[in-house]
């Protein structure tokens, strides 16, 4: 058995200052404010103005560079940094190494994960075992996404759910086995890959996505990922103090909420105002959670969310 637990020590978070409202989508599409709310729950995004120089990279750092300065930690004492991301700024350099760079982190290493709107669980779970295996001692999480890149801003159903920001953690190894990382669990089913796709080539480079799929096997395995690693941990639902899902859409939470038989109350929601972010959702989540005093000292939290590829992932922390 493991002697140290990897501990999320602080949190922080970046978006664009921009913002793209429902009534600001009504000027160029055939929607409206109370048909996107309705279907969705989103009432804004932030938005990297077209043409503005911000890179993924700059969102990542600066979340990253919020969350060192909370853990009183200097950039030359991170040993590994990792970017989940699937807009990155570069197919190379990674992400992550521009972070680094960014930063002024000295040595280590830095590489990205893409793993969708899952990515954040992902990059959590595979630091979470780099540390305790010994490659690293403390790592930085992000998850850092430019998503107005990737959109037909023709198409209704796409192009209002999502918004642009960045968000990260830092990790520690820590002696105290009563806090930390507790469990994870990540999966994949490449066989539903074609339901949420992102091509890399081609003239159709926008995001295309099923709705009705997407809904339907992400209500199913966020669940069951959730109720997989509240098992290991050998507690009970009730026992869950928080649940920070993937901010995807506001119909997706109610259901995993029944499904699990939890209570919306104790779900952070924050969907209205930053829509989906991707791998930053869970992050951004994690510091307007932090940050209004709901992570208490003992505080057990649950993370899960599905992504394209299909890929879903859970952990439970406590604090």
């Amino acid at each position: 058995m493991n002697s140290k637990r990897v501990q999320i020590l602080s949190v922080g978070s970046s978006v664009p200052e921009a913002v793209l409202t429902n009534k600001d989508i009504e000027s160029f599409l055939d929607t409206s404010d109370e048909w996107i709310t309705v279907r969705t729950g989103i009432k804004q995004r932030h938005i990297i103005p077209k043409g503005e120089d911000i890179s993924a990279a700059d969102l990542g750092t600066q979340a990253a560079s919020q969350a060192l300065k909370k853990a009183d930690i200097e950039p030359q004492d991170v040993d590994g940094i990792v970017c989940a991301t699937f807009t990155p700024d570069y197919f190379f350099p990674s992400t992550a190494c521009r972070i680094q760079a960014a930063l002024g982190c000295k040595g280590g290493f830095a590489f990205d994960i893409s793993a969708a709107c899952a990515g954040f669980v992902y990059a959590l779970t595979v630091a979470n075992n780099m540390i305790l295996c010994g490659q690293a001692k403390t790592m930085i999480v992000v998850g850092s996404e430019i998503i107005s890149k990737t959109l037909d801003w023709t198409d209704r159903n796409s192009c209002i759910l999502f918004g642009d920001g960045a968000g990260a953690v830092v990790l520690q190894a820590k002696d105290d086995l009563s806090k930390g990382i507790m469990a994870s669990h990540i999966e994949s089913d490449g066989n539903l890959g074609d339901i949420l796709k992102l091509p890399a080539w081609g003239d159709k480079r926008f995001m295309q996505m099923r709705g009705n799929e997407v809904f339907k096997h992400a209500v199913r395995l966020m669940s069951d990922t959730s109720a997989r690693v509240i098992k290991q941990t050998g507690i009970g639902i009730n026992d869950i103090d928080l649940l920070i899902p993937h901010q995807a859409n506001i119909r997706i939470i109610r259901a995993v909420a029944d499904s699990l038989g939890f209570p919306m109350e104790k779900i952070i929601v924050n969907l209205d105002e930053y829509g989906n972010t991707s791998s930053a959702s869970i992050p951004i989540a994690l510091n307007e959670a932090w940050d209004d005093g709901l992570i208490k000292e003992g505080a057990k939290v649950l993370f899960t969310c599905l992504g394209g590829g299909v890929t879903v992932g859970s952990a439970l922390v406590y604090f």
